[in-house]
């Protein structure tokens, strides 16, 4: 009877890991992500490295646009399954009729920074110079659009007022600057290190400060998370749960982890060809990265008066703040992962 009980065991524990696999609905799924370079999505990406996607019985393809409002076109036609993107856009699409849910934090202050060129803008004084401005975002639509539309809101200026230029998130942000084609940017790291380091930015807002997002914000703005189509989350909860663990430990992993650490856990094409530069990035950044996936609750209202403050039509609408996110996968993903 003993025998018969060990061989048992050990049958059970060699079918484990096939039991855990098939408790994933979807393990071959895609993930779009607007700029996979940028620190913005560091989790993803140190998730992706270290394997943590993989330990889930996971294994995502990751598709890179130019921008997040082009991964969140991706998710609503279908071509993806999920989006590492940024919190405002769940928000945005419940007040187009699309159930749209956030599920796990990478980043708890949204990281954008806004400047301008000292080269085209030599005598700039106040927000109210940009008026009549090309002003460059990684895409428009995006996170960074509404950063640049947010700050010109509170001074006067109407989206109508400046004229947006698509221009990445890479070496392309970083060469139309250079070469004088946009009067300011509103992007994130490594470009604006890259550029501040060179004398090629003068900083008007930077929300990679947290307490300084929180002002310019007026309350906790969440920033890059994991969303996904409610139908999705209801019909794959164990995949939703097993994305949500992994990019929990890679935001652990992070807060842990030194920038010798983190150099070698990203692609080499991420440093823009400047190793010092990619560090002092993610250690200006660091603080503005979740640390543990939870999405505060009083995100949603902050994320809803930023909108409102740029966007007329939204004034008007009742969102309902609980269906744009869940914490729930979060908690169970912090108990399974305490610690990094």
């Amino acid at each position: 009877m003993q025998r018969r009980s060990l061989i048992l065991a050990g049958a059970a524990a060699l079918a484990a890991p096939h039991v855990r696999a098939q408790a994933v609905e979807k393990p071959k799924l895609t993930i779009a992500v607007g700029g996979k370079n940028l620190l913005y999505y560091l989790p993803l990406t140190i998730a992706e490295s270290l394997g943590y996607f993989k330990a889930e019985g996971l294994e995502p393809t990751i598709v890179d646009f130019a921008g997040g409002s082009q991964a969140l076109r991706a998710v609503v036609g279908g071509s993806a399954d999920v989006v590492s993107g940024a919190f405002e856009h769940t928000l945005n699409m419940q007040a187009k009729g699309q159930k749209l849910r956030a599920f796990v934090l990478q980043g708890r202050a949204p990281q954008i920074v806004l400047g301008v060129n000292p080269k085209t803008m030599p005598g700039f004084r106040s927000v109210g110079d940009l008026k009549g401005k090309k002003i460059g975002v990684t895409a428009p639509g995006s996170s960074t659009n509404v950063m640049a539309n947010f700050v010109l809101a509170k001074a006067g200026i109407k989206p109508t007022d400046v004229s947006i230029i698509g221009v990445g998130t890479a070496n392309g942000a970083v060469a139309a600057m250079r070469a004088g084609q946009i009067d300011a940017i509103s992007n994130l790291d490594p470009v604006i290190t890259l550029l501040q380091r060179a004398g090629e930015l003068k900083i008007v807002s930077d929300t990679r400060v947290v307490a300084e997002a929180d002002r310019v914000f007026g309350g906790p703005m969440p920033a890059a998370c994991l969303y996904a189509p409610q139908a999705f989350i209801d019909r794959n909860p164990a995949t939703t749960q097993a994305l949500a663990n992994a990019i929990v430990r890679a935001d652990k992993w992070i807060q842990a982890a030194g920038p010798a650490d983190i150099v070698k856990a990203v692609p080499e094409s991420y440093l823009l060809g400047d190793r010092a530069v990619y560090i002092d990035a993610f250690l200006a950044c660091k603080g503005a990265l979740s640390p543990d996936g939870t999405i505060p609750d009083a995100g949603p209202a902050t994320a809803v008066r930023a909108l409102q403050s740029i966007d007329e039509s939204l004034k008007g609408v009742k969102f309902d703040y609980a269906a744009a996110y869940t914490n729930e996968f979060v908690k169970r993903a912090n108990a399974k992962y305490p610690k990094a």
